[in-house]
Formats: structure tokens, C-alpha cells, sequence
């Protein structure tokens, strides 16, 4: 492997069936850069305890020591729980990680806000596969941070695995109906959604943003990285926008 390789580290929830390949047929055709994955046990999104306690950094941290171990430059916890957990939750993870590892570190979370604010979006709609609560939940987390949601739709699922068989065209379907409520950006805010298949075509029909979380977290990861990622402008306008730092 080149010294000049970038190298990404992503924390994976264990059940999600989407990121790992979808981000690895991003980078197929990129020349420099690897992405590396570690699993922590994630299987439901919901609200309760037992839910919210797979998000404990003391399970998530670990997966972060062996990313570093393959020197990793930078490192993504590749999940959303941050808009339903609070975004501290999440700046909280990245210092800790970085203080762990020495390496740069964002979030999915994170990451779309940063996409939401590099791109100037005003009237923002969001896309999961989560329940009412949850839905709730992430409209009020975005809200602190100074993000208004102005549309959404959502399927009420909760088993984690399930996200992962979602369709695309459903998942179009579902950003189509927000966008015609007027939202002038979409974020299909689930990694385990496979928005990216139809993130690049829609932004064309529709001429609005379409922020799918696995493409922007691998869009900020690069970022971090110090690997550039215009290259990968064929899967949406994300990647040709320079990001702001939160």
C-alpha cells in the first residue's frame, strides 16, 4: 500500500447491510483511497433504554482502537443515533476518539449538518425508515442545532436489518413526497437506506439537494482525510460543495 493511500476508518452499527458496500463502490474508481470498517452490536432504533444503551461510547470506543490500528486518517462513526440521542452526544464521541486515536474524527449526524449548511439549504426534509417517536425525536435534536425540518415522511420501522431492505424506489417515492411540499434539500437520514442509488438522479429531476448519509459521511471522512472528494461528483452535488467545519 502507498504512504500517500488515505486511509477511512468507519464505525459500522453490526446489522446495517448498506454502508460497507455502498461506500466501497463509491471508492471503486478512486485512486488513493481505502475504507476500513469495525462493528459494535446495534439492532433496533427506538426509544427505550435498551435501545439507546447499544449507543453507550464504552461499546463504540473499542471499534474505533481497531480502526487505528490499521493508521487510519481519519475516523466516522458511519450511524445517525446523534439526532435522536443529541448532538453533544456526538462531539463528545469525535474528541474522544480523537484523543484515543490521533485521528481526525466526524459522524453521520454531523456530517449532514455540515452538508446542510455548505449548501445553504433553507427548507430541509428528511427520510428514514424510524418511528413516530423517533421521527419526533430527530425533528426537535435538528431543531437545537438550528435545523427546521420542513417536510418528512418516515416507514415506522424499528428492527435495524429491515432498513437495509427497503427498496430505492421506495425510498425515491419518499423524496419525491417531501420535495413536492417544497423542500429545497432532502436527507435520507439513515445509513442503512440505501439513498445513494437514487440520490445523483433525483437532484437532476427534482433540482434540489439530495443528502444521502452514507454518501456524505464518506464526502466529510475524505474531507478530513485530506483526500479530495470531487471525483465522486457522479453520485450527487454534495461532493462538489467544500465543507464547512462545525
Amino acid at each position: 500500500m502507498s504512504a500517500m493511500r488515505k486511509r477511512l476508518g468507519m464505525i459500522t452499527p453490526s446489522s446495517n447491510s448498506v454502508l460497507e458496500p455502498v461506500t466501497c463502490a463509491m471508492l471503486a474508481d478512486v485512486a488513493g483511497v481505502a475504507a476500513h470498517f469495525s462493528r459494535f452490536r446495534v439492532t433496533e432504533i427506538a426509544l427505550d433504554a435498551a435501545a439507546l444503551d447499544q449507543f453507550d461510547p464504552s461499546v463504540m470506543l473499542p471499534a474505533a482502537d481497531l480502526l487505528a490500528d490499521a493508521k487510519v486518517n481519519a475516523i466516522a462513526w458511519n450511524g445517525t443515533s446523534a439526532s435522536w440521542l443529541g448532538i453533544d452526544r456526538d462531539i463528545s464521541l469525535c474528541a474522544a476518539i480523537s484523543a484515543r486515536t490521533e485521528a481526525a474524527a466526524t459522524t453521520s449526524t454531523l456530517a449532514c449538518i455540515d452538508a446542510v449548511r455548505a449548501l445553504d439549504a433553507r427548507r430541509v426534509g428528511f427520510v428514514t425508515p424510524y418511528r413516530d417517536d423517533v421521527q419526533q425525536r430527530i425533528g426537535e435534536v435538528w431543531q437545537q442545532a438550528g435545523v427546521v425540518c420542513h417536510a418528512e415522511r418516515h416507514l415506522g420501522l424499528r428492527d435495524n436489518f429491515s432498513f437495509g431492505e427497503v427498496e430505492p424506489a421506495t425510498i425515491a417515492a419518499m423524496i419525491r413526497a417531501v420535495a413536492a411540499e417544497g423542500a429545497d434539500a432532502v436527507v435520507v437520514l439513515c445509513t442503512n437506506l440505501d439513498g445513494a442509488a437514487v440520490a445523483a438522479s433525483l437532484e437532476t429531476e427534482l433540482d434540489i439537494a439530495v443528502l444521502d448519509s452514507v454518501a456524505v459521511t464518506l464526502w466529510r471522512t475524505m474531507a478530513l482525510a485530506g483526500a479530495d472528494p470531487r471525483g465522486l461528483s457522479e453520485w450527487g452535488r454534495v461532493f462538489r460543495t467544500p465543507a464547512r467545519t462545525h
